[in-house]
C-alpha cells in the first residue's frame, strides 16, 4: 500500500530547520541561531524583536536572498541549500513575493510596467497577458488610474500599494514584508495591512501566507501568529 499524500493544509510553505547564519570576521557574527520555523497556507504571520535581533535576517533565509550556514530552508516542501544560484532565484521568482520598508520601484518607469517586471523575468505569458494581468493586480488594490504614472507621480501610500502589485505578480505562494508599513502615515499603513491580511484571509484554498517583519506591535497583534526574535533565537514568550 502506498503512502498517504501528504496534507496539503499541514504541509508548510517555507520552513528553516536549524538554521543559523554566522558571519565570519575577527569576531564571528551570529545573525540567527538554529531556529526552527514554519509557516503554513492560509497564515499571517508577524515577526517582532528590538533592531539587531536577527528579524531581517530570518527574512533574508526565508526568502532565499542569504543561505544558512548551517541547517535548512525549505520552500514549499523542497531543500534549497543544494541548489545552484540560478535555481534558486528561479524558485524565488516563482513562488515568493517581497514587500520592502522602501518601495525600490524603477523610477523611469510606469506603475503598470514596474508591476510587468517579475512577469518578464519569469517569461511564463506573452505581452498581452502581462498587461492584463498588471492591470487586474493594480484595479484590485485601487490604482487603476495610478497605472501610467511613473513612482514620483504617486503618494507614498500609492507607490508601496505598486509595490505590493509587483509582489503579487507571478501568484507566489508567500509574501515576505520586511517593515513595510515603516514610511507611511497611519491612514496608508492601515491601508497596506488591510491588503495583506486579505491575501490570507480571502484566499487560504490557494495557500497563500504572508510573514511580515515589523516594530509595531500594534500592526503585530493583528497577526494569526506572532515570533519574537530576541538575540538570533526565537523567545518562548513575545513580550505584550
Amino acid at each position: 500500500m502506498s503512502a498517504p499524500a501528504p496534507d496539503s493544509r499541514t504541509t508548510p510553505l517555507i520552513e528553516t530547520r536549524g538554521a543559523t547564519r554566522v558571519i565570519n570576521g575577527d569576531v564571528p557574527t551570529t545573525l540567527v541561531a538554529g531556529i526552527d520555523f514554519a509557516v503554513l497556507p492560509g497564515e499571517f504571520v508577524a515577526v517582532t524583536g528590538p533592531s539587531g535581533s536577527g528579524k531581517s535576517s530570518l527574512l533574508y533565509l526565508l526568502g532565499l536572498l542569504d543561505k544558512p550556514t548551517t541547517g535548512e530552508v525549505f520552500v514549499n516542501g523542497q531543500a534549497t541549500s543544494g541548489l545552484s544560484e540560478d535555481a534558486r532565484a528561479a524558485l524565488r521568482l516563482a513562488t515568493l513575493g517581497f514587500v520592502f520598508q522602501f518601495h525600490f520601484l524603477l523610477p523611469e518607469f510606469s506603475a503598470l510596467d514596474n508591476v510587468m517586471l517579475p512577469m518578464r523575468a519569469l517569461g511564463r505569458l506573452t505581452e498581452a497577458q502581462m498587461r492584463a494581468r498588471a492591470m487586474e493586480i493594480l484595479s484590485s488594490l485601487g490604482l487603476p488610474e495610478q497605472a501610467r504614472k511613473r513612482p514620483d507621480q504617486m503618494s507614498g501610500g500609492q507607490r508601496q500599494r505598486v509595490a505590493i502589485a509587483r509582489a503579487l505578480a507571478n501568484d507566489p505562494l508567500v509574501i515576505l514584508a520586511d517593515e513595510p508599513t515603516g514610511n507611511l502615515d497611519t491612514q496608508s499603513s492601515a491601508q497596506v495591512l488591510g491588503i495583506l491580511r486579505k491575501l490570507v484571509d480571502t484566499a487560504p484554498g490557494r495557500g497563500k501566507a504572508v510573514v511580515i517583519v515589523t516594530h509595531d506591535l500594534d500592526l503585530a497583534a493583528q497577526a494569526d501568529r506572532r515570533v519574537h526574535i530576541v538575540d538570533g533565537r526565537i523567545a518562548a514568550t513575545p513580550p505584550r
